[in-house]
């Protein structure tokens, strides 16, 4: 069973069991999502996109081309993804730069991951952190640009 809000545009058909889909929220074609995910209101999933189990993507987050989400990550509302390094009007990629956010990792809210990232198993990215740069698993980054703060241990993940 998938639930998908009247109000939202959802074209693809590659959408797990349990998920369920909000007011206003866009979905391409290709897109993949995963089991058991809540995709909130006012949010944008492109073509190329595959979204694994148990995520949840807040309000006002747009997934490009190019970008993964692995199983069991949460996704803070507001948060900006970017797909391209050098961008211009009107000129598109033949290839997008991949993205990936690994198993369990947590994006604060407003954060921004720049293109062809890697965010790390059970890493937690905080609220308005810019991430410039691939961050490891179990990190804690902050800050503009995001700076690994500590690691998490086995008492607080």
């Amino acid at each position: 069973m998938v639930f998908i809000h009247e109000l939202s545009d959802v074209q693809t058909k590659n959408i797990g069991d349990g998920t369920r889909i909000w007011q206003f929220s866009v979905v391409l074609p290709n897109a993949k999502i995963g089991i058991n995910c809540n995709i909130c209101a006012h949010t944008f999933i492109e073509n190329e996109v595959l979204i694994g189990d148990n995520v949840t993507i807040k309000s006002g987050v747009y997934i490009w081309d190019g970008i993964e989400v692995q199983d069991n990550v949460f996704i803070g509302p507001n948060v900006t993804f970017t797909n391209d390094k050098l961008p211009r009007s009107q000129n598109y990629l033949d290839f997008y730069p991949k993205t990936i956010i690994k198993k369990g990792a947590s994006l604060g809210a407003n954060s921004t991951i720049l293109p062809g990232i890697c965010i790390g198993e059970r890493a937690m990215v905080g609220a308005g952190a810019v991430v410039t740069y691939n961050v490891p698993s179990d990190a804690v980054v902050v800050g503009n640009p995001a700076k690994i703060i500590r690691f998490l241990n086995e008492g607080n993940k």
